[in-house]
């Protein structure tokens, strides 16, 4: 469904990706961990073209492999298309309703009219426990109300995969639940999606695959039982060791 081969990308001098690989099938929920500065972000951005990869193959669905160096802006329109972005920090418009937001990549990116736009708005944002928030200006949303919105914008989107990237990082620690639940609930959905997050708990609970990264590059990748309850790698170990109580593995 999406797949990456030999990623690749450095800022200056520092090389922050080195030849990453990720394979995506229909329904995967991958979660990607690691300590901050691993590259999963990076990972994210280089697949939706928010970063421009030094070297790098994608193929997405049954498309000819794309060189991601040399993507024009209709091979990259045509990917976004096809994926939908769920930042750390919400990026709704201030001067649009929680609605409008849902709405504005249906009308303005991808040609749908308006009517239809709204329902489609409507019914995710519905599917997001926001119905009573339609008409709210993002001012007067929670920041977990904000990222629902984000999701629900995503979701309208219909959309082969949803990359997540750190969707709680920017949340007060009260509003974390619910804003995990929801994915949670998407997920459940059958909906395709990779998730960057630090929330282990919530990896253990929704991933069919969970990948390690350190340094660049990808250290381990299994499913959740694989990685935390009986990881290969002793960087893997040392990591999850220092993040989760021992003997904590199981929800």
């Amino acid at each position: 469904m999406l797949e990456v081969k030999g990623l690749r990308k450095s800022f200056g001098k520092n090389e922050v990706l080195k030849g990453v690989d990720l394979q995506v099938e229909k329904g995967d929920v991958i979660v990607i961990i690691g300590p901050s500065g691993s590259g999963k972000t990076t990972l994210l951005r280089c697949v939706n073209f928010l970063e421009r990869a030094d070297a790098g193959i994608l193929t997405l669905g049954n498309e000819p492999p794309l060189d991601l160096t040399r993507a024009g802006k209709k091979q990259i329109l045509a990917v976004r298309r096809r994926t939908a972005f769920v930042f750390q920090n919400f990026n709704l418009f201030n001067n649009m309703t929680a609605k409008r937001n849902v709405m504005e990549g249906l009308v303005t990116a991808r040609g749908v009219p308006v009517k239809e736009a709204e329902e489609a708005a409507v019914a995710a944002l519905n599917k997001v426990g926001l119905s009573d928030k339609m008409d709210a200006y993002p001012s007067r949303l929670s920041g977990g109300q904000q990222q629902r919105v984000g999701i629900a914008r995503a979701i309208a989107l219909k959309p082969m995969v949803i990359l997540f990237d750190e969707p709680t990082s920017a949340l007060d620690p009260e509003l974390v639940g619910e804003t995990l639940a929801v994915i949670k609930r998407i997920a459940r959905e059958g909906v395709t999606m990779v998730v960057v997050t630090h929330e282990m708990r919530f990896a253990q609970d929704v991933a069919n695959k969970v990948i390690f990264m350190d340094k660049g590059v990808v250290v381990e990748e299994g499913t959740p039982d694989a990685i935390f309850a009986r990881a290969k790698e002793e960087r893997t170990r040392q990591f999850l060791s220092r993040i989760i109580p021992a003997g904590d593995y199981t929800i």
